[in-house]
């Protein structure tokens, strides 16, 4: 029980680096002395120094002393290899550091129980496989990023209690304004979000995180027509932006990219460029035919709906969740209902 315990510390850890770790995993690492908290670290940006090198730097010179008596504890398996940086292995030998637990071991081939064999062999007292399910979900997009070789895709759409997008042809404001901060909290930890054209010119979306915090995901619109004119907020060259279609004016853009690609390979084609771009995680809002696109070819990991109480009798269908989808969460955000679906 205080394994399971100081390890979901861990995870509330790894949870600090949700945006900006991408895509590499979110780990948080304790370090523990007869019951006693010593250390505590989280891989808090990508390429810079690893969960278990942070716990080590947190521990007090008066504690110093008690590391090579000590207990780490870390959601993932440290790395074996040399990346951005050194392996986190040798750190744990170098402090001469007893006992590790972790809950899942790497997926990535140039780890996968590598690290925890290199540990046990040097004397070290390794445990893993504790909170393992939940260790999973907490990586979810990097498990799908090492083992898809692609990134992890999460349709998101917000619905009324009947089931309807919107009107037809006119913006329909629908999730109260908890659920719109944590729509634009899940845009801060994804690296991409896309949209359709119809969504892009009847909305006018910025697609950004204004009503919370971190950075701006990568914006991606569709207009394969150049449908889409350079006032619109997706036009602005604020942020990077990729827009697969047309140029539809002769702005000059230096942040704003166009991509040309046609017809069923366009999603395939999308998620190649954003494995080059190193991109783990795209956000879909929508609209409804990109949405069900998605779907209909397979390529979704996640769908999150929320749902609110405001009841319009007409209008645009929300899709229909696949028959295979399993409820993985439900809870409630201010008058929004929210669930998310896995495969």
């Amino acid at each position: 029980m205080r394994d399971e315990l100081i390890l979901r510390r861990c995870f509330q850890l790894a949870r600090l680096g949700a945006g900006n770790v991408s895509p590499n995993p979110m780990v948080g690492a304790v370090l523990v002395h007869e019951g006693k908290i010593i250390g505590e670290g989280w891989h808090q940006r990508w390429g810079e120094a690893h969960a278990e090198v942070n716990c080590l730097r947190a521990v007090s010179p008066e504690n110093q002393a008690l590391i090579p008596y000590s207990t780490l504890y870390c959601n993932l398996e440290p790395c074996f290899h040399f990346g951005k940086t050194p392996p986190c292995t040798d750190l744990i030998l170098d402090h001469k550091i007893p006992s590790v637990v972790v809950s899942n071991t790497d997926p990535n081939p140039l780890v996968a129980g590598k690290g925890l064999a290199k540990l046990k062999s040097a004397g070290v007292k390794v445990s893993h496989g504790i909170l393992e399910e939940d260790g999973l979900w907490l990586n979810r997009a990097f498990f799908t990023w090492i083992s898809g070789q692609r990134p992890r895709v999460i349709l998101k759409w917000a619905q009324t209690s009947d089931g309807f997008l919107g009107k037809k042809n006119e913006r329909t404001a629908i999730s109260s304004p908890a659920a719109l901060r944590l729509v634009h909290r899940w845009r801060a930890e994804c690296d991409a979000i896309l949209v359709g054209t119809n969504t892009a010119l009847l909305d006018d979306p910025r697609l950004d995180v204004r009503h919370y915090f971190g950075k701006n995901p990568l914006r991606i619109m569709l207009d394969s027509k150049g449908k889409i004119p350079s006032s619109h907020h997706l036009l602005d060259d604020s942020t990077e932006t990729w827009v697969y279609g047309s140029i539809s004016s002769t702005v000059q853009y230096s942040k704003t990219k166009f991509l040309q690609t046609t017809g069923k390979l366009l999603i395939t084609s999308l998620l190649e460029d954003l494995k080059k771009a190193n991109h783990a995680i795209l956000l879909v809002e929508g609209g409804a035919d990109v949405l069900n696109q998605f779907m209909e070819t397979g390529y979704w990991d996640e769908i999150r709906v929320l749902e609110n109480e405001l009841h319009l009798a007409e209008g645009l269908r929300s899709p229909q969740i696949p028959a295979h989808a399993v409820l993985k969460e439900q809870f409630s955000v201010g008058a929004d209902t929210v669930r998310i679906f896995t495969r």
